[in-house]
C-alpha cells in the first residue's frame, strides 16, 4: 500500500474543497462529500476504540499525592495543567501504559543517593496505592499477558517504569526490589549525567556513554527482564545500550532530529541502528522537542531574571536549592506559559520516522503530565486524531495496532522471555 505524508494529506484536504466526482463521473455535493468524510472519521474512531492503545511514558504519578488531583474527576489542561484522568482516558481511548517513577537528578554523593532512593521507593508506593484505591478502574500489570487480561476486564493497565536510575545509587541490586514491586522498564539517565551514563542534555560527556556501573545496570535489567529505555540518554549511551543489551531497546518519548535538531532527539543513523536491533521509538508529543519555539518578550524577561537569580541549569544543586529552583520555575511557567508547538508538527516527526524505519519500530507517547501536549492535542482525550491520520496516510489496521501498543508489548514480552533470574512471582503482590 502506498503511504503519503502530512503535506500530501494537506493537499488532499484542499482538493476536497473543490466539487467532487463519484465513480460514475457525477458531481458529488459538498454535503455528500462532508458526509463521506464524517463516515471515514467514524470508521477510524470505531477502529481506534477496538484496539489496545498504550502510552509508554505517563508522568501522572507526580500528581497522586497532590491535594487537587482526583483520577476519576475530569480536569482540563487549560484550567489545571493536567493531561490524564479516567474520563479523558475513556474519551481518547487510552487503555493505560507505563506510569513513571521519576526522580530529579541531584548530586552524586552518599546522602543524595539515600534521599533519591527514598523518593523512588515512595513514588513506586504511590503508584501501587493508586492501583489499590481505584481497583475497579485500573490494575497493575507485571507482564504482557497481564495487560491483555486487564483489558479484557475493562480496566486500565498500569505498568511501571523508572525515568532516571539515580535512586539506585551505586547498588544495581536494588533494581530487584523495584522489579518485585512491578517495575518493568528502566532508563539509566535523565537531564544530567549521573553515575550510570551520559545524558543527551548535559554540557559535557563524562563516561563516553555508559559508565562501568551503567554496564552493570544493563546486565541486571536483562537478568531481571526489564525493558531498557534510551530516552534522555546521549547518543553514545544509546549505542552502548544497544550493543550490550540482550533485548531490544525502547525510546519511551523521543523525537526525530531530522525534523528538529535538539539533543533529546535521535538522528536517522541511530534510528536505523535502533530498528536493526529490534527496538522501538515512541514519538514524543512535547512542544519543546518538536521545533524551535521563541518565547514571548514577557517570558524572556522573566527567564532572564530567573536565570540571574537561580541559574539556568539545576545540575549539581543541593536538595533545598534544587527544590527552590523547580518551584520557582513552575511558578514562572504558570505566569508566563511556554510557547507551544502544533499537532501538525508532531505528525511531521511521526511520518518521517515511519517512512524511515517502518511501523514495526514506532509507537506514541505524549509525555503527559510531564510537559507534553501541543496546540491541537492538549491532552489524552484527543488521541483518535492520530489514528485517523495514520489510516488516511495509508497505514493498515495492523500497522496502527502495532504503533498504538503492539510494538511496546513485543518489547515487554522479549525482555520477560529473556529473563534469567529466579525471583518470587510478583503475582503474590497483586
Amino acid at each position: 500500500m502506498i503511504r503519503i505524508g502530512l503535506a500530501s494529506l494537506t493537499a488532499l484536504a484542499l482538493v476536497s474543497c473543490a466539487p467532487q466526482m463519484d465513480g460514475a463521473g457525477s458531481v458529488v455535493s459538498e454535503q455528500e462529500a462532508a458526509d463521506a468524510a464524517a463516515h471515514t472519521h467514524d470508521d477510524a474512531d470505531a477502529f481506534h476504540e477496538s484496539i489496545a492503545v498504550f502510552d509508554s511514558h505517563l508522568d501522572t504519578p507526580a500528581l497522586f499525592h497532590t491535594e487537587d488531583y482526583v483520577f476519576t474527576a475530569r480536569g482540563t489542561w487549560e484550567e489545571d495543567g493536567t493531561h490524564v484522568d479516567l474520563p479523558r482516558m475513556n474519551e481518547g481511548g487510552l487503555d493505560g501504559g507505563f506510569w513513571v517513577i521519576f526522580t530529579r537528578q541531584g548530586p552524586l554523593d552518599e546522602a543524595s543517593y539515600a534521599a533519591a532512593r527514598t523518593h523512588g521507593l515512595m513514588r513506586q508506593t504511590a503508584i501501587r496505592e493508586f492501583a489499590a484505591k481505584y481497583h475497579d478502574e485500573v490494575a497493575l500489570a507485571f507482564s504482557a499477558d497481564d495487560a491483555e487480561r486487564i483489558l479484557g476486564e475493562g480496566k486500565k493497565v498500569v505498568f511501571q517504569s523508572m525515568e532516571n536510575s539515580y535512586p539506585l545509587g551505586l547498588d544495581v541490586s536494588l533494581m530487584e526490589h523495584f522489579y518485585i514491586g512491578g517495575l518493568r522498564m528502566i532508563a539509566p539517565v535523565h537531564f544530567a549525567n549521573n553515575q550510570f551514563a551520559d545524558s543527551a542534555t548535559d554540557i559535557n560527556q563524562i563516561h563516553d556513554g555508559l559508565s562501568p556501573l551503567g554496564e552493570d545496570l544493563v546486565r541486571e535489567a536483562n537478568r531481571l527482564g526489564l525493558v531498557l529505555d534510551g530516552s534522555h540518554a546521549h547518543d553514545e549511551t544509546v549505542r552502548d545500550m544497544i550493543a550490550l543489551s540482550t533485548t531490544p531497546l525502547i525510546l519511551s518519548h523521543t523525537g526525530a532530529k531530522a525534523i528538529y535538531d535538539h539533543p533529546r532527539n535521535i538522528d536517522d543513523a541511530l534510528l536505523l541502528e535502533l530498528a536493526a536491533a529490534g527496538g522501538v521509538i515512541q514519538m514524543n508529543i512535547f512542544s519543546g522537542y518538536l521545533e524551535e519555539l521563541i518565547p514571548s518578550p514577557e517570558r524572556q524577561a522573566a527567564l532572564d531574571v530567573f536565570n540571574a537569580t537561580y541559574g539556568a541549569n539545576p545540575s549539581g544543586l543541593e536538595d533545598e536549592a534544587l527544590a527552590a529552583w523547580f518551584a520557582a520555575r513552575q511558578e514562572l511557567d504558570r505566569d508566563f506559559p511556554r510557547p507551544r508547538s502544533t499537532y501538525e508538527k508532531f505528525m511531521q516527526h511521526t511520518f518521517h520516522v515511519l517512512e524511515l524505519i517502518g511501523p514495526d519500530h514506532v509507537g506514541i507517547s505524549g509525555d503527559w503530565d510531564g510537559g507534553g501536549g501541543v496546540d491541537g492535542m492538549s491532552d489524552v482525550s484527543m488521541l483518535q486524531k492520530i489514528t485517523r491520520d495514520l489510516l488516511a496516510a495509508g497505514y493498515t489496521h495492523e500497522d496502527v495496532e502495532k504503533i498504538w501498543g503492539g510494538n511496546m508489548l513485543r518489547l515487554v514480552r522479549a525482555a520477560d522471555e529473556a529473563r534469567t533470574s529466579e525471583l518470587i512471582s510478583p503475582d503474590v503482590l497483586n
